[in-house]
């Protein structure tokens, strides 16, 4: 198993400089990929322009979103952002969308909330196609979701499933339903599949908060999603481990605090 690390790029109040250097030290690191969340309502850095700044910042390391919310945005501009990222970085990008669960970011893009799933198909479709404002037809995509529509659509036009979180059963289970959904469409082999989870080494009260806030939306249910955030090495190992036995080929882990020590201490750890 491959094991990538976020940007902080969805941490309120990140310095851009931060982002450039977090990636160059990603770089020279133990790191497979580097990933960035979406979001619009929130105090945060635009996922691409975060992996465009990234890639040009690196040369090794593989750049993803983990996911992009693609019904947020215009269909032409997303294919026209993802093939210019990916020109950018060397053709390194792995292109995650779903749909979004934010009410609030589509109020604030001005888009209607409903029938983003079948609008997501159709830019599935059209990026799957290639050609499409540069895209490239074998530019690696993945789907996100945890639905059986989202689990149809990765089968249907992606490469594989991007996991939103959790630990490594509720990980295993939705990996077994993906598994399911390409079977049932009768594509050969299996979907890639990537997890991720959170950490914060050494500095659990910073990171709780972080995670509180940015899942604020999910009501009770952010307490247990802070609760789950890895703050020592033994969580980290066990969390990798886990994810590892489970199937997962990409794990990403993502800061949920904006310091570069929490990259160097976690290169350590899987060291």
């Amino acid at each position: 198993m491959n094991v990538g690390i976020g940007l902080p790029n969805t941490i309120p109040g990140t310095d851009g400089r931060l982002l450039v250097d977090w990636a160059r030290r990603a770089d020279a690191g133990p790191f497979s990929t580097l990933a960035v969340l979406d979001r619009l309502a929130y105090d945060s850095i635009e996922p691409f322009c975060a992996l465009a700044a990234a890639a040009a910042a690196t040369e090794r390391v593989g750049l993803a979103t983990m996911i992009a919310i693609g019904p947020l945005r215009n269909t032409a501009l997303l294919a026209k952002q993802a093939a210019s990222l990916d020109a950018i970085s060397g053709r390194r990008l792995t292109l995650g969308l779903a749909i979004g669960a934010r009410l609030d970011d589509f109020e604030a893009a001005g888009v209607d909330h409903v029938g983003r799933g079948a609008r997501l198909s159709e830019q599935l479709a059209t990026l799957r196609d290639g050609d499409e404002l540069g895209v490239r037809d074998d530019l690696p995509l993945l789907v996100g979701g945890t639905s059986g529509p989202a689990f149809a659509r990765m089968a249907r036009y992606a490469d594989g499933y991007a996991h939103g979180g959790g630990p490594p059963r509720a990980f295993e289970r939705a990996a077994a339903s993906a598994r399911a959904a390409w079977g049932d469409l009768g594509r050969p082999g299996r979907p890639q599949l990537w997890g991720q989870g959170y950490f914060a080494l050494g500095d659990e009260d910073a990171g709780a908060a972080y995670l509180r806030d940015y899942y604020a939306f999910t009501g009770p249910f952010a307490e247990r999603i802070a609760a789950g955030n890895l703050t020592s090495a033994r969580a980290v190992k066990d969390f990798v481990r886990g994810y590892a036995e489970a199937g997962c080929d990409e794990l990403i882990l993502f800061p949920s605090v904006a310091d570069a020590a929490q990259l160097d201490r976690l290169a350590e750890v899987l060291a």
